[in-house]
């Protein structure tokens, strides 16, 4: 299967080790065709021993059979991976060798699973997640689509992580607590009380340091500082 990376940059090469990693663990039929990427000073160059073959338009126009989205950006991953389901695109999942998942865990396509990551019996993790380098998830989880939980992580049982989702390096979440759509959880929190939708949490323990109307109002803040 000739795989296409979108994105060339460090987490992309992460993507690509873990397919390299694969097929030294003895599955042959992963053939990584290179990468993607839109900054041209990569384009001509070799990663990994992979060329960097143009801007991510110009998928559809080399050979492939399937494509992984190598972006650790929540947004800007959801808005590819949402544009190349609705053209058709195969997206595949790819899964570490060293990595620990439960027999029945459900894992939907496009998702990145790292480096000793664990996974424990009864979670489902949608599309396009990334469960990063040595975070665990234990069991009953349910992960949102293009969620992303960074390395260190450690999720308790029966957590559920809302879509869009960003839970920062070493964050801890106590067991039966959910994280809203669209959050970011600070690195290093412990998150011991339910998250609502869109806010940012920090801190031991986890306590709101930003609302979406709150953003809201300074990113327009900002817009007329720059352009009024």
């Amino acid at each position: 299967m000739k795989i296409l990376i979108l994105g060339a940059g460090g987490h992309a090469q992460v993507v690509a080790d873990i397919l390299l990693a694969r097929q030294q663990a003895g599955d042959p039929a992963l053939e990584l065709a290179g990468f993607l990427d839109d900054d041209p000073a990569l384009h001509g160059r070799t990663i990994l021993g992979r060329p960097v073959l143009g801007p991510i338009s110009a998928c559809a126009a080399l050979p492939h059979e399937a494509i992984i989205i190598g972006i650790g950006h929540n947004p800007t991953r959801t808005r590819l991976a949402e544009q190349l389901q609705a053209a058709g695109e195969q997206l595949i999942t790819a899964i570490h060798p060293t990595a620990v998942i439960g027999a029945d865990v459900a894992i939907g396509p496009g998702c990145v699973i790292c480096a000793g990551v664990i996974v424990n019996t009864g979670t489902k993790i949608g599309a396009n997640v990334i469960l990063n380098t040595g975070c665990t998830v234990d069991h009953h989880n349910i992960i949102g689509p293009h969620a992303h939980i960074a390395p260190g992580v450690h999720l308790g049982g029966d957590v559920n992580i809302g879509p869009g989702t960003l839970v920062g390096i070493g964050a801890t979440i106590l067991p039966q607590q959910t994280v809203g759509a669209e959050c970011t959880v600070g690195a290093g929190s412990v998150v011991i009380n339910s998250v609502p939708d869109g806010v940012t949490v920090a801190g031991v323990p986890a306590r709101i340091i930003r609302q979406p109307h709150l953003a809201t109002e300074a990113n327009s803040l900002n817009k007329e500082a720059t352009y009024g």
